[in-house]
C-alpha cells in the first residue's frame, strides 16, 4: 500500500500537563505498544497515522506531541495555530492536571484564530479506577466537557481501553466539520490540507483502504 495516497491531512496537537500520558496514548494508537516508562517529551515529538474515515476517503493524521512543562510552552505554542484538532488529556489520578485543562483549552483558542480547532477531552489512565487511585469523578469530567462543548472519553494506554476510540472520534469530528463547512481548507494554513480541490462528498475512489502506521519520531 502506497502511504503517500491520502485525500486529507489533519494536524492534531496533544495537550495537557507533563506525565498525563500523552506520549503513551500515541504509542498505543500508532504502534499498539505500551511501555511503563517513557522519557518525557522535550519540546515537540511527531507521529503519523492513516485512517479511512469513509469508503475511499483516507486521512493522513499528523500528531504533535507537546511537552507539558512550563519551560517548553513557548515552543509548543508555535504549533497551536497550524492545528485543526486537539486532544485535551488529563490524568484521572492527578487532580491538578484536570484543573489545568481549561487553561490549555483557552490558550489554544487564543492562538488559533481565525481558524477553527476541534477538541476531545480525555480522562487518561482509567485503569486507576481498579487501583482506587482516581481523584476526578466521571461526573466532574463530563460537566467540564459540557462547559467546553466537547466530547469526553475515558481511556487507558495500559489496557488499550478507548485509546483508538478517542483518536478516531476527534478525526471524524474534524471530517464532519469539513463536510458542514465548520472547518475549511485555507491557503497558508497547515491545519488541514487536501490532495484534491473537491469537497469530500465529491472525491473519486482511490483504491483499497488502509490502516497502516508510520511513526516519524518518538
Amino acid at each position: 500500500m502506497d502511504l503517500t495516497l491520502w485525500q486529507y491531512q489533519f494536524r492534531i496537537i496533544m495537550l495537557g500537563d507533563s506525565t498525563v500520558g500523552k506520549s503513551s496514548m500515541l504509542k498505543r494508537y500508532t504502534e499498539d505498544l505500551f511501555m511503563e516508562c517513557l522519557n518525557q517529551t522535550v519540546g515537540v515529538d511527531f507521529y503519523v497515522h492513516f485512517l479511512e474515515v469513509e469508503p475511499n476517503v483516507r486521512v493522513k493524521l499528523q500528531f504533535w506531541d507537546t511537552a507539558g512543562q512550563e519551560r517548553f510552552r513557548s515552543v509548543t505554542r508555535s504549533y497551536y495555530r497550524n492545528s485543526v484538532g486537539g486532544l485535551l488529556v488529563f490524568d484521572l489520578g492527578n487532580r491538578t492536571s484536570f484543573d489545568h485543562i481549561e487553561e490549555w483549552h483557552q490558550e489554544v483558542l487564543e492562538h488559533v484564530q481565525p481558524h477553527a480547532v476541534l477538541f476531545v477531552l480525555v480522562g487518561h489512565k482509567s485503569d486507576r479506577e481498579e487501583a482506587a487511585e482516581r481523584t476526578v469523578s466521571k461526573d466532574e469530567a463530563e460537566k467540564l466537557a459540557g462547559r467546553l462543548g466537547v466530547p469526553y472519553v475515558e481511556a487507558s494506554s495500559k489496557t488499550g481501553e478507548n485509546v483508538t476510540a478517542a483518536f478516531e472520534l476527534l478525526t471524524r469530528r474534524i471530517y464532519q466539520g469539513l463536510l458542514s463547512g465548520e472547518v475549511q481548507v485555507r491557503d497558508g494554513w497547515d491545519g488541514v490540507k487536501s490532495s484534491e480541490p473537491r469537497r469530500p462528498s465529491q472525491l473519486s475512489p482511490t483504491g483499497e483502504s488502509a490502516k497502516e502506521d508510520k511513526k516519524c519520531a518518538c
